[in-house]
């Protein structure tokens, strides 16, 4: 389209101006304060990776943490922290200390099947300036995370920092999975890509998760990538433990609404950065049939409106945008475009 055939969509018939966030723009206060620089010896960033019965996807996901897959980052700019729920396939201390050097590894109890009291516990343990949240230890992600995390961090004391949701394969693994995708058809797209060398080709082999599925500029439903400041975290209290469905419910897009809610928060989305998440016959993702899996999902819906009174709604508190946008991610830029432009109204 040429520059004089562009026709404002205010002005086009039947086009209705999108109005998927709430309109107040997001504004960084010049006045406030940058962030407390991080302590002698403390890292800037704590990650915490909950872990659970995914041996081999927590590796990778730990290598994708790690330097020198994470660019223009050293090992002591922050820790990975692995908390690890006891189960019948673990992970262990030796093989997640040697994927990465600033690996602290902790095994946990629990006396109910959540993840809620290892991210917990993990974020007891943080010594980071800020504190971020891997809830599922099944995700790879790109090699710009880290970087961008402690960039977005200057903008401000109250930035909350989130990394988009992707699905390995052709389709939703929920989905796949009936088709007969596994594990073996996962290591075999890894391979066509040469994963570990350019982690940025993750992109080249995903789709958009379910609670992304919105793209970039409309509001999605959680990360599995989640940032927040140390003071932030602690007046949120972590995970609420009233989540104790398996897998944790929907304790996850509880914890992303009420950061991205607070009332001083300023929500920050890494568009040119992602989560991926590697097939492991997980409770919603591919680990049950339809019918078992729908059942386990209306089950978390029932759950969380006990918990808080009322249905999940996702937040609508509008996002800056942050980092830069590898080549692989244009199919995705073209997709978030056309729903932003098409679909406007909220999901």
């Amino acid at each position: 389209m040429s520059e004089s055939e562009f026709v404002p969509p205010a002005l086009r018939k039947g086009v209705t101006p999108a109005k998927a966030y709430d309109q107040a723009m997001p504004v960084l206060d010049s006045s406030s304060a940058v962030p407390r620089p991080a302590g002698p010896g403390q890292p800037a960033l704590s990650l915490v990776l909950v872990v659970y019965d995914m041996p081999d996807q927590a590796e990778r996901t730990i290598a994708s943490l790690s330097v020198p897959y994470q660019r223009g980052v050293v090992a002591a700019d922050y820790e990975i922290i692995v908390v690890e729920n006891e189960s019948p396939d673990m992970l262990g201390p030796r093989r997640a200390e040697a994927a990465a050097p600033n690996v602290r590894y902790f095994a946990h109890q629990d006396a109910v099947p959540t993840p809620v009291g290892a991210a917990n516990f993990g974020g007891q343990q943080a010594r980071g300036a800020m504190i971020g949240l891997l809830i599922d230890g099944a995700r790879m992600v790109t090699p710009g995370v880290v970087a961008n995390i402690l960039a977005a961090r200057r903008l401000g004391p109250d930035v909350v920092v989130a990394v988009p949701g992707y699905h390995i394969g052709s389709q939703r693994q929920q989905d796949a999975a009936q088709d007969g995708y596994d594990e073996r058809a996962e290591a075999e797209l890894l391979a066509g890509i040469g994963w570990p060398e350019d982690g940025y080709r993750l992109f080249d082999i995903a789709v958009f998760s379910g609670t992304s599925r919105s793209g970039w500029f409309r509001p999605v439903h959680e990360s599995n990538c989640l940032c927040l400041p140390r003071h932030l975290w602690e007046e949120l209290a972590g995970l609420s433990p009233e989540f104790v469905s398996p897998g944790g419910g929907h304790v996850n897009l509880d914890f992303y609404r009420r950061a991205i809610d607070h009332p001083r928060s300023v929500p920050v989305i890494l568009f040119g950065e992602g989560t991926f998440h590697q097939f492991h016959g997980g409770v919603t993702t591919g680990g049950t049939d339809g019918a078992e899996r729908q059942a386990i999902i209306d089950g978390a819906f029932e759950e969380y409106e006990r918990v808080r009174g009322a249905g999940f709604r996702q937040p609508t508190k509008r996002a800056i945008l942050f980092g830069a946008m590898p080549d692989q991610a244009a199919p995705f830029l073209k997709h978030a475009a056309e729903l932003m432009i098409h679909r406007p109204e909220r999901d």
